[in-house]
């Protein structure tokens, strides 16, 4: 049920939340992945690759709370109203298949980051995450979406810290940060990684996720002054949410800028946790594994809710939590038990990730841009273009790192 507004408007902070739900999405670890190795390996040649990326990400998932507020549906279920039985059974499918590899990447993060700190089998460690993960989801199902929002925020203020206490410990150099701002490569290699950087940071299951939890949240706010403030007061959610998601990669990659270029086996989770260690002790290295932890627990539970949410409204039948978190969790600790490299996982998870892009972005911007659905809240022109652009060009950047990673 939509849940109708409230006849004395809030205070619009009150109504901030469901962007920083959704932007979970933009610091989990297959992020952390990316961004160290970009760090690692050109320094600060790759800072304006996160700028770019974090602009992109706040247009996209603005359109999708915008879908939801204006329209009161889902992008799943507006999908769905305008698909047959067939074709709606066929994009959910496809949509299983990004949420069980969006589940590979957090469950395996989280997995990584009990090891580092516990010392725990990763098997062990992905089961954990997979148990905490439903109690997050539990606390939703029972206390409602303003709890929950409150509980992830919370573990984002702790990725937040996690990874920016390196940086107050030692700061980058001005200058060679600013000096990341000028759009450049370094040949084919930091090609690769500024592709992988760009066409992953929008992630399917956040773009579906957001127009639900906007409606869930707000409604569908009466058109005119009320649905306007409400949008403005979503931009605003969007924008703090990205600024803080922004922060968090950007530190991401300046502190393997800063201390780990040209560092030996810092291509991985693991190697990149051993250097920080060497260079910044292991009172920064605890602040890293614990961020780490904190943003596989948070986005492995946001990706179980997307999927409940994509599969109620492609399949329009709710199904049993339990089941709806075993489905996805059972591909990632198959993987953990049968000893496949972590490192590996994550990145073919991001390449699986990386086939339902389009089938994400551009239902999402051709409803937006449809009067006869958006009313006098359609997008503008320069909004509509702007949105076909990322669109193909993140849906363009996946395709190459598809082959670049299977030719590689």
């Amino acid at each position: 049920m939509i849940p109708t507004a409230s006849a004395r408007p809030k205070a619009g902070w009150l109504l901030l939340g469901p962007a920083f739900v959704a932007s979970i999405a933009y610091v989990d670890p297959g992020n952390v992945a990316a961004n160290v190795s970009a760090g690692a390996q050109f320094g600060f040649l790759l800072v304006w690759v996160i700028l770019v990326a974090n602009v992109m990400a706040g247009l996209v998932q603005y359109l999708s709370a915008k879908l939801g507020l204006v329209t009161g549906r889902t992008l799943p279920e507006s999908v769905a109203d305008r698909a047959s039985t067939r074709s709606r059974i066929a994009y959910w499918v496809q949509a299983e298949l990004v949420a069980m590899a969006t589940d590979l990447a957090e469950v395996v993060g989280g997995a990584i980051a009990l090891n580092l700190l516990f010392d725990l089998p990763l098997l062990v460690g992905g089961l954990i995450t997979g148990v905490v993960s439903l109690v997050l989801l539990a606390i939703q199902n029972r206390r409602g979406q303003r709890v929950f929002e409150r509980v992830i925020t919370g573990l984002l203020m702790v990725i937040a810290i996690g990874f920016l206490t390196s940086l107050v410990v030692e700061p980058p150099p001005v200058s060679d940060v600013a000096s990341g701002l000028l759009p450049r490569f370094d040949g084919a290699e930091s090609i690769l990684l500024a592709t992988a950087m760009l066409g992953a940071t929008v992630m399917p299951h956040a773009v579906y996720l957001h127009s639900g939890l906007a409606r869930d949240r707000h409604g569908q706010p009466d058109a005119g002054a009320p649905r306007r403030r409400m949008l403005r007061i979503t931009r605003y959610d969007v924008g703090l949410a990205m600024l803080v998601a922004g922060a968090v990669n950007l530190a991401m990659l300046l502190v393997a800028a800063t201390h780990l270029q040209g560092v030996p086996n810092t291509d991985s989770i693991e190697g990149a946790y051993a250097a920080v260690q060497g260079a910044l002790g292991n009172g920064v290295a605890l602040f890293f594994a614990i961020g780490l932890l904190a943003s596989g627990l948070a986005s492995t539970s946001v990706g179980a809710y997307a999927g409940a949410m994509i599969m109620q409204g492609l399949l329009r039948r709710t199904y049993p939590l339990l089941l709806r978190r075993v489905v996805t969790l059972i591909p990632a600790l198959a993987i953990l038990a049968i000893g496949v490299d972590p490192s590996r996982a994550l990145v073919l998870s991001q390449v699986v990730l990386s086939f339902g892009i389009p089938f994400a972005l551009i239902p999402l911007v051709r409803l937006t841009s449809d009067r006869t659905l958006m009313g006098d809240d359609v997008n503008h022109r320069v909004t509509t273009a702007l949105g076909w652009l990322v669109a193909a060009v993140i849906s363009v950047l996946n395709v190459v790192l598809i082959y670049l990673t299977v030719a590689g």
